[in-house]
Parts: structure tokens; C-alpha cells; sequence
């Protein structure tokens, strides 16, 4: 992409790290770590008449305690086809049902599994420091290029390249933040 001064390619490079933020969020939301978090639920697709519709778009899921996701479909016709798309998802999870509603409890991990979750979870924080690397690299070749193009001195290159890795190296630390709560969060019991 090109770019005609360094705000202009700061701005790009910190939109790019956010999604790769926002996305490793998103993926920590979604590794249980023994409490019911709704959000495991976010991915579970309901053919619903012929269309695949999001589980979340057509019921209601609550919390009624830490252990238990209470889900209550709103088109009753649909109830079978959300617990067979629960079934199917693989979430580890054996949905209950009294043909009202879905009850899905969550087991206690055991320190195994837990110790599991953690790898699982540090792939993840591996997997966005890459990505976070590749916008860098883009950023480090957008700014080589404003400098054959003549739009920045031999100085100017260097302090742009300078406040670069100093963007990512801030957001690398908020990553390793992120990935010790969740790593709190896997391992208290």
C-alpha cells in the first residue's frame, strides 16, 4: 500500500495490530477454562429452515450459575435441530434438555486438561506475535518505498522504523498481559 506520510502508515499499522489484538480476544473467549462463558456458543451454526443461522440469533442464553449455560430457543420447531448443531460443534460439552430448554454443564477441568488449555492458549498468543511480526514487516517495507520515492530522509526513515518497533513492542506486552490472565483464569479452580 502506499502511503504518503508516517501518521498515515503509523495509523495503518496500529489498525492492523488491533485486529490481530481483536482477534486473539475473540479466540481466548472461546477456550473454557471450567466456567460457563456464552461466548463458547458463538460459533455453533443452526440450520434453521434451510438456512445456517448463528445459535445466539435465535434463542436466548443465560447463566444461572458459574458451571451452567441455559439456552432457550425461541421457535420451539427448532428445539432438535439446535441440539443436534450443539452435538455436532464438538464443544466437549453433553447438552441436557427437559424439552423446554438446554442445559449445558461444565465440568470441573482437571489439572491436566487445564495445564492443556494453557498450550492451547499460548499457540494462540505464538500465532498473533506472527502476525503481529508480518504487519511490521509490511510497515518496514511501506517505509523503505516513501524513501526510494523521496517522501523521507535517510533520518526520518530510521526514526519511522524506530517508532515502528516501538508500536509493536508495546503491543507485544499487552499480548503476554492478555495471555497471563488468561492463563490466571485457566488454572484457578
Amino acid at each position: 500500500m502506499e502511503f504518503q506520510s508516517e501518521n498515515e502508515l503509523y495509523s495503518y499499522f496500529k489498525e492492523g495490530l488491533n485486529k490481530v489484538e481483536t482477534h486473539l480476544e475473540n479466540e481466548y473467549a472461546s477456550i473454557r477454562a471450567g466456567r460457563a462463558n456464552p461466548k463458547i456458543l458463538d460459533r455453533v451454526m443452526v440450520n434453521y429452515y434451510g438456512c445456517m443461522t448463528p445459535l445466539n440469533q435465535m434463542s436466548n442464553i443465560t447463566v444461572p450459575d458459574p458451571r451452567c449455560l441455559l439456552i432457550n430457543v425461541w421457535d420451539t420447531s427448532a428445539f432438535k435441530d439446535v441440539l443436534k448443531a450443539i452435538n455436532e460443534a464438538n464443544l466437549g460439552l453433553t447438552p441436557s434438555d427437559d424439552g423446554k430448554a438446554i442445559r449445558l454443564v461444565f465440568p470441573v477441568p482437571t489439572e491436566e486438561r487445564r495445564k492443556e488449555l494453557v498450550k492451547q492458549a499460548k499457540a494462540l498468543l505464538e500465532e498473533a506475535k506472527v502476525s503481529m511480526r508480518n504487519e511490521r514487516r509490511e510497515a518496514m517495507d511501506s517505509i523503505k518505498k516513501m524513501k526510494t520515492n523521496n517522501l523521507l530522509t535517510e533520518d526520518s526513515q530510521k526514526l519511522a522504523e524506530k517508532e515502528v518497533q516501538n508500536i509493536l513492542d508495546k503491543r507485544t506486552k499487552e499480548l503476554d498481559e492478555l495471555f497471563a490472565e488468561k492463563e490466571k483464569e485457566i488454572m484457578s479452580v
